[in-house]
């Protein structure tokens, strides 16, 4: 089961999406044109006075991956996957503050470091986690132009941390649910890797385990909660966590450690979320919340898979589901290219100029083209993102291999560089 096709009219006005073959219908018919290839949509030849039903857009954001998914009733008619790039802007504003260090450090020629009298404004996010959210509130922007979205739904929160911390917050009724154990447990799973603690064990079933066990007066904060395999939690018991493994002091040292140390990437995650929810709130559409929590819960209640796009379907209150399509569209975040205005060696030293020319023979690099090879040593078909060179002589690359050395003449644009690779 694929994806439903997004529908416009002749005036671009986002209709309610079809089947994708009532849109092949369409094209062979010459009722339609393609529109956008990813994600593939058409476009009516004629207006169309129509009230679509309002769709809900669902996310599920995550550290890497965030999870898309439209919901038309109880329907989940399109998902979608996008990977982030936030390691890589790290990675790379890491570098040239180690580059630039260095070159102060050698007295070479350049700029000394500026005064620290800079101030940031509020609500401040380093661009790592800035571009999170920048992106996906593109990809919102762009279904909304597509589809006729009525609603958004995000997961706000990774764990109710304060819930956890403070059980009554909400009420006995609350505490004594089972949403209050899906949310412990689910923080635990991410902060010991879903592995045991002690024997590292995984793929098998791991239990709540107490570091300081209750009988010796250790509590049921998370700090004291840990996860390990049954046998290991059996050989364990009441028993004190340094004799247990007292012949072991390296996984003693780890684990202390890591059972006091908060989980960074959840912290980081959270509070992109919250920028995110700011920025939603400013469409102007209704916006619902949920947690990981019971986005867990609900998957499990509907015997749903894991997987991004499906979290992201069991964000926020769900009754039933039925989801539509098993072909999520994979978007990966790469990013419009560098403005440097030279290639640089590993040391910082400049190696070759860069060209202002961006399009070369009416291509550019990132435009994704198919390419039908009918002579040479390269011969075949190819369809990936295009390196441009201002030879013409293109690199390819596919979901599988890059391809060096296509002329550009074999080459035909499919779907225009927007800063984005997809499958």
């Amino acid at each position: 089961m694929s994806n439903h096709v997004f529908v416009l009219d002749s005036n671009r006005k986002p209709l309610t999406p079809c089947q994708p073959g009532v849109a092949r219908s369409l094209l062979k018919a010459g009722k339609a044109s393609v529109f956008r290839r990813y994600p593939f949509t058409i476009i009516l030849n004629k207006e169309v006075d129509a009230n679509p039903e309002p769709l809900e857009l669902k996310l599920d954001p995550g550290s890497k991956v965030t999870g898309i998914a439209l919901k038309q009733g109880n329907h989940i008619i399109f998902a979608a996957e996008l990977q982030h790039r936030g390691q890589q802007i790290k990675e790379a504003l890491l570098s040239r503050r180690q580059l630039r260090r260095s070159r102060r450090n050698r007295k070479t020629r350049y700029r000394p470091a500026r005064f620290l009298n800079r101030t940031r404004p509020e609500g401040w996010l380093a661009p790592s986690l800035q571009h999170r959210v920048d992106t996906l509130m593109t990809w919102v922007n762009r279904f909304r132009r597509l589809a006729p979205v009525g609603s958004i739904a995000q997961e706000l929160v990774r764990f109710d941390l304060q819930l956890m911390e403070n059980p009554e917050i909400s009420g006995i009724e609350y505490q004594q649910g089972v949403l209050q154990g899906y949310e412990v447990r689910e923080y635990l799973l991410e902060k010991w890797g879903r592995t045991c603690a002690y024997c590292g064990a995984q793929n098998v079933p791991l239990e709540v385990e107490h570091i300081q066990p209750r009988s010796k007066g250790g509590s049921d904060r998370v700090s004291n909660l840990t996860l390990a395999c049954h046998s290991c939690n059996q050989a364990k018991g009441h028993g004190d966590i340094r004799d247990f493994l007292s012949g072991q002091p390296d996984v003693l040292s780890r684990l202390l450690g890591q059972a006091k140390s908060p989980l960074k990437d959840a912290a980081a995650v959270n509070s992109t979320r919250w920028a995110l929810f700011k920025a939603l709130k400013a469409t102007g559409l209704p916006v619902t919340t949920g947690t990981g929590g019971q986005t867990k819960f609900n998957r499990l209640r509907l015997n749903l898979p894991k997987a991004h796009w499906l979290d992201a379907a069991c964000v926020g209150p769900v009754e039933s589901l039925e989801v539509l399509t098993s072909k999520p569209l994979l978007i990966l975040a790469k990013g419009h290219g560098t403005r440097q205005m030279c290639g640089t060696n590993k040391y910082g030293f400049p190696t070759r100029h860069r060209s202002r020319r961006q399009i070369h023979k009416g291509f550019q690099t990132g435009d994704i083209v198919t390419a039908t090879v009918t002579a040479g040593k390269k011969i075949g078909s190819y369809v990936g993102r295009v390196l441009c060179r201002a030879s013409g002589s293109f690199d390819i690359t596919t979901a599988s291999v890059r391809v060096a050395g296509i002329s550009h003449k074999y080459c035909k644009p499919i779907h225009r560089k927007d800063g984005y690779a997809y499958a």
